[in-house]
């Protein structure tokens, strides 16, 4: 009996012992100066608390999180729907690029390039930065042994600056077509009293021009020119240009003078990759490009260079190509820091679609969509720099209108027409332009056809004679024109009752992306 209960009283405090113990391991706790204490009621919740918090902070949605800012972006998505978006140098990207670039790619870095990273961890990565090289080679139908590709440039200038520092070097001599005459700043623009861009402080940057009568480059001054300043380098790129480029009397001109030839072809790759217009590739060394104008990608640059065999000299060895490991670390660790995986991701994607059937179709309906837009405008009296277009953009001079640039852009704003001032042949100042750039990759993603196109030839040129009608008030000074518009009753009805037929046009048409952002 005794050892009965001597037995039940051994149980009964070990199973206690066991319970109390379990009870403490499957409690908080908290370490107080060494030692293990349970934690509180009150402790736990806060805890509890803590911890919901950053589950929020981390896993909510923007609209919960910052809804001040989630509303500033709603409102731009509205702002692209309802308007007709014109700038030649924008687009609506597609669903799976917007994936790509807010997916977990976004977290990694990957310094270096792929199997030669300066951090661990980047198998994926690699195998995603592979991809988007082999897809921007098949995308225009490029061999692997006679070119390679850079996929890390955070856009269009970096990549260009890549080139000038790993094949020109410090104080080389690079040409490039003049800004005022369509050519783009990286391309070494520079005025009297100031060098404006990166690339004419670090080089020393020649212009060519257009004839001015004709608005087309004149290769023969460029020839001419070359002769004289003996360029490292010289760019076949546009930023408002509306003609195809002559490639092979650019190679000639290069190969004349030993220059490297390199083509920008930010503004027309998603042309060239269609096949609408002719390549670089065929008579260029180095071709540059972003990926979110007519290639409609993300906002990131590629280079691609030759390799392989380059010459064979006289006793017959061969000279190589040596373009590649001067550009790739050009990139990094010359320029940049980790690249933006996410980004590359969004470019081996887009890549991918600019070999589909459907893509070489929305690229045909861009071409066909600017020259419409070019008859029209031009029937209706407006000058067009080089008399038309085989590309995606067209240049307005609006000086016969009695209107500046500015005033132009100004005018189509406020009525929900989004183009940009730009100089035309002939313009003496940057900065004070005659001229506006019209494009369509932007309105032709969104499905417009011909007969849509003369609805906002339509609406172009009410908005310019209703500027015509302001500047009539004002005067010529733009400070005027815009009280003008501020001011007059009668102007603002006019104007907003433009704008909401522009707008309920507009949303007739659907925007790629997501629906409220």
């Amino acid at each position: 009996m005794i050892k009965k209960v001597a037995s039940s009283c051994f149980y009964f405090h070990t199973r206690k012992f066991h319970t109390y113990h379990l009870q403490i391991l499957r409690s908080p706790v908290q370490k107080v100066q060494g030692k293990i204490h349970l934690m509180s009621n009150f402790q736990l919740r806060k805890l509890q608390t803590s911890s919901t918090m950053n589950t929020k902070l981390l896993n909510g949605n923007l609209w919960d999180t910052d809804p001040e800012l989630f509303d500033i972006i709603k409102k731009e998505k509205q702002r692209q729907a309802s308007g007709l978006e014109m700038i030649a140098s924008e687009n609506f990207t597609s669903v799976p690029v917007l994936q790509c670039l807010s997916s977990c790619l976004h977290n990694k870095y990957s310094e270096g390039m792929p199997h030669q990273r300066y951090y661990g961890g980047n198998e994926f990565i690699d195998e995603i930065e592979i991809l988007a090289q082999q897809r921007s080679l098949e995308a225009y139908k490029l061999k692997a042994e006679d070119w390679g590709v850079n996929v890390q440039p955070y856009s269009g200038s970096p990549a260009n600056f890549a080139v000038y520092t790993g094949v020109v070097e410090p104080h080389g001599r690079i040409m490039g077509l003049d800004l005022p005459d369509g050519g783009h700043l990286t391309h070494g623009f520079f005025t009297a009293t100031k060098k404006i861009s990166a690339t004419s402080i670090f080089f020393e940057s020649m212009p060519y021009k257009v004839d001015p009568k004709t608005g087309l480059i004149d290769y023969d001054k460029l020839a001419e020119t070359a002769k004289l300043f003996k360029p490292r380098l010289i760019i076949a790129g546009v930023s408002c240009y509306s003609r195809c480029l002559d490639y092979k009397r650019f190679r000639q001109i290069a190969d004349e003078n030993g220059a490297i030839l390199m083509a920008d072809m930010a503004h027309i790759s998603g042309l060239v990759a269609a096949g609408i217009i002719p390549s670089p590739f065929e008579y260029c060394d180095i071709v540059t490009t972003t990926t979110h104008k007519t290639l409609r990608g993300p906002r990131a640059g590629v280079i691609f260079f030759r390799k392989g065999v380059r010459s064979v000299n006289a006793k017959g060895e061969k000279i190589m190509f040596d373009f590649e490991s001067k550009i790739n670390q050009a990139v990094f660790p010359g320029l940049q820091g980790g690249p933006h995986n996410h980004a590359i991701a969004a470019i081996a994607t887009a890549m991918k679609q600019a070999t589909m059937p459907e893509f070489v179709d929305y690229q045909r309906q861009v071409v066909s969509n600017a020259q419409r837009l070019c008859a029209g405008l031009s029937a209706r009296g407006y000058d067009i720099a080089t008399g038309g277009t085989d590309v995606h953009l067209l240049l307005v001079d609006v000086r016969r209108a009695g209107l500046s640039g500015a005033r132009a852009e100004r005018m189509l704003e406020l009525v929900s027409v989004a183009c940009n001032k730009n100089t035309v042949p002939g313009d003496k100042s940057a900065l004070n332009p005659s001229g506006i750039r019209l494009g369509t990759p932007a309105l032709t993603t969104r499905g417009l056809k011909e007969t849509d196109i003369d609805r906002v030839v339509e609406y172009i040129d009410r908005a310019l004679k209703l500027a015509q009608e302001v500047t009539a008030i004002s005067g010529p000074k733009l400070v005027d024109f815009n009280k003008t518009i501020t001011e007059n009753a009668d102007i603002q009805a006019k104007i907003n009752k433009l704008k909401e037929e522009i707008e309920n046009y507009s949303q007739t048409f659907p925007l790629p992306g997501y629906e409220n952002y």
